[in-house]
């Protein structure tokens, strides 16, 4: 599909050594410039006499005098000029071909000098005559090339509310939720390929075009023979990471495998340490405990939320740290939510394969040994766990208000941590399908969502996310079998290796980096789209707010009040990060969120719970939530594919880049005013962008 182009060299010929060289031009090697509705026989045919003519009249006597000193000198003072015209040099075959004569020396005429022939001024004439004539001729096609370009182009869908509401109408709940289920029981007894096996059959007999498969072999950190473990020194208590005792017997009675509570790529083995409470583990966090602890190689007892994972990761190594036990305070969460003594799984992998960072796993690519990315053992703990180190047996009082986990300054804890993980190359595979555009089929919109990995965490969030961009495909090729075609291409990508750092849709992403950059318009995401049921959220890059506004306000259920879009990239989370924060592309994506949630501490999605299909059930019995994303997805789909211009609005990337701007401390403000008069310049530049997308008129823009 991604093909790259060959670029064929014309091989280059010695000139022969004569009283005077020629060059024959091909009859498609034209002067630039020429239109192609040039090519008729009377023209044909006046330029070949004009040329005969030449030929004629440089036969006679006259011009036998003239000889050239060599043929060394005969490009001398042009050798640049003659190098490019070498290119297409071929014997003179016919009279009736068309010449070009060659550069002579820069002292020709001195040597050499006499007035012109007559019929040479005739000849002269004939060619001004006739160059007129043709540039007067190209002016009038260019004219009425111009006025006969439609105001209103029409194409296949554009503009077209009725018809996208025929594809939509379509998709049905009670068709998503019998996928859902299908799904859920197939990652039973299938691994990785097998899965990705069956996802393409299933789209290729829905009538998606060019369905394939595309492996990777990289580098995947697994959970090791048994679960990490937290030992209390004082009183050797030992506890895996849900709270639970270190027994087999407790081990067997969990509902959830604590072998899987784990984080990945991080660094293995045995450290014991007095516990630090870090709280959040902001810069001042740190600043303050380090005026009143030693921080060297001691355990640090750190939130999520607030800050990236990563980030907050290589504040505390770079600080002295030598472990992590990273939990979630129950207090950030709604009060509904009650998953204290739930296992979760995080990754350290900013993105793509260890091995290969920066360039696609393929065959033959340079192996880099990476099996941590980090030295700190980091360990995911429950909020039970916390509260028995911390010796607090509960987190909300009788008046129902929530206290935070905190260590006691005065207290000092001592535990020894022991994680044990494995490092292995495994196969990770994407589902890439093609749905070709008429007008425009190298331009392309990007659906992502995200299949189950064999050797991942027991969920099932991801069958949602496959069964939605299904139902979507299924209605889409119901209205292809009729005849109908979006105008620019539309690829549905499922992606394995989400749960490692999104690894497939990186690797895919590299592999392709150059045609991507250039000709993707938009990813539509379709990551996690289940998290709750009360509030829709969308989530939208600057120049597609104004669009995902417009699909929200429409949207709106009564049952819930609809927050505003948030327009901060960095909040979207999966495998729309490549496109995003690598190529640049426009992201949008549509999600169900508990209100609560929202007004919690960010990026606590980070932490990757066991969602199983009875939870997302409870969450959405009837399925109509999943329709709901899957139409309003649908529907911003088919605009991105289908309208002439596209629906992008530059005028809130200015405003963005302004606000940004307005919004600083005084200690940048001088740093940041040189910018001013580029940000008001853009801003410019954006609105007349704007009101041209308002006009509809793309023949105006070509």
């Amino acid at each position: 599909m991604f093909g790259t182009s060959k670029v064929l060299k014309m091989p280059r010929h010695e000139i022969p050594d004569k009283k005077m060289a020629y060059q024959k031009v091909n009859a498609d090697q034209r002067a630039s410039g020429h239109s192609q509705y040039l090519d008729n026989d009377d023209l044909q045919a006046t330029a070949l006499d004009l040329e005969w003519d030449m030929e004629k009249e440089l036969e006679e006597p006259g011009f036998d005098q003239f000889q050239l000193d060599t043929a060394e000198n005969q490009n001398l003072g042009h050798s640049e000029t003659a190098d490019l015209n070498l290119d297409s040099i071929q014997p003179a075959t016919s009279p009736k071909g068309r010449f070009q004569r060659l550069q002579e020396e820069s002292d020709y005429v001195a040597h050499y000098g006499r007035s012109a022939p007559k019929s040479n001024r005739c000849h002269i004439l004939k060619i001004l005559c006739t160059a007129t004539i043709l540039f007067i001729f190209g002016i009038l096609i260019g004219y009425y090339a111009h006025t006969n370009c439609p105001s209103d182009a029409t194409t296949s869908g554009t503009i077209d509310p009725q018809l996208y509401q025929e594809i939509l109408k379509t998709i049905q709940a009670e068709d998503i939720k019998k996928s859902f289920r299908n799904l859920v029981e197939l990652y039973k007894n299938e691994d990785d390929m097998e899965i990705s096996k069956r996802i393409k059959t299933h789209w290729t007999s829905l009538g998606l075009e060019d369905v394939q498969l595309a492996n990777y072999s990289v580098l995947l950190n697994l959970p090791g023979p048994s679960p990490s473990t937290v030992t209390v020194s004082s009183s050797g208590q030992c506890f895996h990471p849900d709270g639970q005792p270190c027994s087999e017997e407790a081990r067997k009675d969990s509902s959830q495998d604590p072998l899987y509570s784990y984080a990945a790529y991080s660094a293995k083995g045995t450290l014991e340490a007095e516990v630090i409470d870090v709280s959040y583990g902001t810069a001042d966090d740190l600043k303050m405990i380090k005026k009143v602890k030693n921080i060297t190689n001691q355990i640090a007892l750190l939130k999520l939320g607030k800050l990236p994972l990563l980030y907050k990761i290589s504040l505390l190594e770079k600080a002295g740290f030598g472990g992590v036990l990273l939990y979630i305070d129950p207090c950030d969460l709604p009060k509904t939510a009650n998953i204290n003594y739930d296992n979760f799984m995080v990754t350290l992998n900013p993105g793509g394969d260890p091995s290969t960072p920066g360039y696609p796993s393929v065959d033959g690519s340079f192996r880099q040994s990476q099996s941590n990315l980090t030295s700190l053992l980091v360990q995911p703990i429950s909020a039970s766990l916390v509260a028995k180190l911390i010796s607090s047996p509960t987190t909300r009082s009788k008046s129902n208000i929530c206290s935070p986990l905190e260590l006691p300054n005065n207290e000092i804890r001592i535990v020894s941590m022991q994680i044990q993980t494995v490092t292995k190359f495994k196969t990770v595979t994407n589902v890439i399908g093609y749905l070709k555009g008429m007008a425009s089929p190298d331009r392309y919109i990007i659906v992502g969502s995200h299949h189950y990995s064999g050797y991942s965490y027991n969920g099932q969030e991801w069958a949602s996310s496959t069964a939605i961009i299904t139902a979507f495909i299924r209605a889409l090729m119901l209205r292809v079998k009729k005849g109908w075609r979006p105008d620019r291409t539309i690829v549905f990508c499922s992606w394995g290796g989400t749960t490692w750092g999104n690894i497939g849709s990186y690797e895919w992403g590299e592999d392709f980096k150059k045609v991507l950059q250039k000709d993707v318009v938009a990813y539509i995401s379709l990551h996690s789209p289940i998290r709750g049921n009360s509030s829709l959220h969308p989530v939208a890059s600057p120049s597609l707010q104004q669009l995902v506004v417009e699909k929200n306000k429409f949207n709106c259920t009564r049952r819930a009040q609809c927050p505003e879009t948030n327009v901060s990239s960095v909040q979207i989370q999966g495998d729309a990060d490549y496109f995003i924060n690598h190529l640049g592309v426009p992201t949008v994506q549509f999600a169900y969120e508990d209100i609560k949630a929202l007004e919690g501490p960010s990026f606590l999605s980070e932490a990757v719970f066991p969602k199983d299909a009875t939870k997302i059930e409870e969450m959405d019995p009837f399925f109509n939530l999943h329709e709901t994303i899957s139409k309003l997805s649908g529907e911003v789909i088919l605009q991105i594919a289908n309208e002439p211009v596209l629906p992008f609005n530059a005028l809130d990337i200015a405003l963005e880049v302004q606000n940004s701007l307005k919004e600083t401390s005084c200690t940048t403000l001088m740093r940041r005013q040189a910018s001013f008069p580029y940000s008001w310049r853009l801003g410019n530049t954006a609105s007349h962008l704007h009101q041209m997308r308002l006009s509809k008129k793309p023949c105006q823009m070509c």
